[in-house]
């Protein structure tokens, strides 16, 4: 715990009786602190940590799961990148967007192409950075924009990062449509592709979401390995083939994904 969560767990010193003290809404803060090092909690865990009774804090952590705050995966929780509605909260811990933002610039401009960093929220890619080149492909993508993770490379490389289990999970809640006539929808095909995303640490998606398109995409990792995020660059297939992308892409991509989780571990 850092110094600000340990007053926090001081309950003796909130105010009493106080008209303009809402402890209800305290401990949820509390809660949601109580992951500030761990990417997945028991109610236990949680408990312990801020010394709130199992009960409520059972109530607490279903309410964030209700919210889309959090979410549930055997007897472990973990927070969503929708505790953005906080307030950017999300965006700010561990400086990801500072630390990325100079890096995807420079890649944009040396690529002449759009790059991004995303976070997988349940079965979306959630955009917490974005770089801007004139581009020819039809969306328009901002901070906070949601695509399907299921089906684009940054998706598949946050997919890959993530348990078994939890990854079954959300490709079966996941809206599987056909976006395209090359969009994989079948849960045994994308399992086997995701695993072998994970196993080469980069992925290629072609006109699975939209025709015309393709990107590239690699992990962003924290100082105990874990996949945090995903980079990804993206091109219109008139400007360059998958073998073009991977060929000249690949190497710049794989080393901005590095520079930037080197970052991360040092703050």
């Amino acid at each position: 715990m850092n110094g600000l969560t340990d007053q926090w767990m001081q309950h003796e010193q909130w105010p009493e009786g106080s008209d303009v003290f809402v402890e209800a809404f305290a401990k949820g803060l509390l809660v949601i602190a109580a992951f500030n090092q761990d990417r997945s909690l028991s109610l236990s865990d949680v408990a312990r940590r801020t010394r709130l009774p199992r009960a409520g804090v059972r109530r607490l952590l279903h309410t964030l799961v209700s919210l889309g705050m959090a979410r549930q995966s055997g007897d472990q929780f973990m927070l969503t990148p929708r505790v953005l509605q906080l307030g950017f909260a999300f965006v700010s811990s561990l400086s990801l967007r500072e630390v990325a933002q100079p890096v995807i610039e420079t890649l944009s401009r040396e690529s002449n192409e759009v790059v991004a960093i995303t976070v997988l929220d349940g079965p979306h890619v959630v955009y917490v950075a974005r770089a801007e080149v004139t581009s020819v492909l039809r969306r328009s993508l901002t901070i906070g924009s949601r695509l399907p993770a299921f089906c684009t490379s940054m998706g598949r490389v946050l997919l890959a990062g993530i348990s078994a289990e939890e990854r079954g999970r959300i490709l079966q809640e996941s809206d599987r449509r056909q976006f395209a006539p090359a969009t994989v929808t079948s849960i045994k095909k994308l399992e086997k592709e995701i695993e072998k995303v994970g196993q080469q640490g980069w992925s290629i998606v072609s006109e699975e979401l939209e025709m015309g398109a393709s990107g590239i995409g690699a992990p962003i990792k924290d100082e105990k390995g874990n996949v945090v995020a995903a980079i990804n660059l993206s091109t219109n297939l008139a400007r360059h083939s998958p073998a073009e992308l991977k060929r000249k892409f690949l190497p710049a991509l794989l080393e901005a994904a590095e520079q930037i989780s080197h970052h991360l571990t040092l703050r």
